[in-house]
């Protein structure tokens, strides 16, 4: 029988001060909507039985862990974290808004670099091994995994192609679930996708999710 992974991005955080400012990305905690739609996810995933939890270690990984699967013990993966961007203050101003609303559009060559930080090669150099580390296991049937968007980017484009090309276009919004069975062979197959629990025909907007962050950073910056 195939082994299953439930993939889920943390649910939302405010990663904007109202003022625009940038809060500290390692540190954020999820805000009161990322409580509601983490809470969301935990009903759908009510009564299936994980034998265990990875996060990346970040607080809104464990705090969305913590209210999706109480009463087990998150494992914390440091090599998972989310895809680290530069400055956006050292970015020239008339660029900013195209490298920002457009990291991840499209199939992204794996030396771009997201916001002029870490490269798309870079990413892969860390999640991959931490994911075949993960496969390797013998300890699990089920698992659930709570990491970011572009991490899990980087592993549903590589369930789907088998190599090292980043699809940009994997939408994640936050506290979505991605469903993948693993079977004979270490064979992939990819379930389903950007499963929003509290809301499943994404009816509330039409925006990417760092549409909806520039929006937030441009407010506070006008």
């Amino acid at each position: 029988m195939r082994r299953r992974l439930y993939l889920m991005r943390h649910a939302e955080v405010s990663y904007f001060a109202p003022d625009g400012t940038p809060v500290d990305p390692p540190r954020v905690p999820l805000n009161e909507e990322g409580v509601a739609q983490a809470t969301a996810a935990a009903r759908a995933l009510a009564g299936v039985e994980l034998d265990r939890v990875v996060t990346s270690g970040l607080p809104r990984t464990l705090e969305t862990a913590a209210i999706v699967a109480p009463g087990h013990a998150a494992e914390s993966w440091p090599e998972l974290r989310e895809l680290e961007g530069g400055r956006l203050s050292e970015i020239p101003a008339d660029a900013l808004r195209d490298e920002f609303v457009h990291a991840f559009r499209g199939v992204i060559p794996n030396e771009t670099r997201f916001l002029r930080g870490e490269s798309i090669g870079e990413l892969f150099d860390r999640v991959l091994p931490a994911l075949e580390r993960l496969v390797g296991a013998d300890d699990w049937h089920t698992a659930l995994a709570v990491l970011h968007g572009a991490v899990n980017r980087a592993i549903l484009s590589y369930a789907l192609i088998g190599e090292r090309t980043f699809l940009g276009p994997f939408e994640q919004g936050p506290a979505c679930v991605n469903v993948l069975d693993l079977g004979e062979g270490d064979e992939w197959i990819v379930r389903a996708v950007n499963v929003a629990p509290y809301d499943l025909l994404h009816l509330s907007h039409r925006q990417t999710t760092m549409e909806r962050y520039w929006d937030l950073y441009r407010a506070g910056n006008e």
